[in-house]
């Protein structure tokens, strides 16, 4: 079980890192994604984040856990407990994007990064991302409003770029022009 103390934090060189494609799925590789899945999982339900120390993530890329391999998990559950988002993708790659952007207006964090860094991180409103699943199947992702920037944030960790290189230096709390929030 993945723990805190797996999390690779900022600023360590692995973070910076363009992460390789994934050339072949074998089991190893599928073990690694399952368990990065069940850190976000565990992550979000109260009393197992508790327990182990858990931080709360919705998103979760192999850098982070020290791998050098292009592959990404998201779990985003519900007010109900209900699950609104479950993908373990392998060689993700953005096919299309919206040219209107969004961004959460509280900014974003990261599991690899311990303090709070105050900024609007601009996104793409909608984005379709192309993938493999861990059965080797091609799969499509269309995602908008908070899924889509949860995406972004995790293909961003397989290029080596942080949520905070995107935080305008002048003007960190301004919309951008024609920016909305996420809903």
């Amino acid at each position: 079980m993945l723990t805190m103390k797996d999390i690779v934090r900022d600023p360590d060189p692995m973070l910076r890192t363009k992460v390789a494609e994934v050339e072949y799925i074998d089991e190893e590789t599928v073990s690694e994604l399952k368990e990065m899945r069940e850190y976000l999982v565990n992550s979000q339900d109260p009393d197992t984040s508790e327990k182990y120390g858990l931080r709360p993530g919705v998103g979760l890329a192999a850098p982070q856990v020290g791998l050098n391999k292009r592959m990404l998990a998201i779990y985003m559950e519900g007010d109900e407990g209900e699950v609104l988002h479950d993908y373990m993708l392998i060689n993700p790659k953005v096919k299309s994007h919206s040219v209107t952007e969004t961004y959460l207006p509280g900014g974003e964090g990261c599991l690899s990064v311990d303090e709070e860094i105050p900024g609007l991180v601009h996104r793409y409103q909608r984005i379709r991302v192309t993938a493999t699943d861990i059965h080797g199947e091609s799969v499509e992702v269309k995602a908008k409003g908070m899924l889509a920037v949860v995406l972004q944030h995790e293909l961003d960790h397989l290029d080596g770029i942080m949520f905070y290189d995107r935080i305008d230096d002048e003007l960190p709390m301004e919309p951008k022009n024609g920016a909305t929030p996420v809903e």
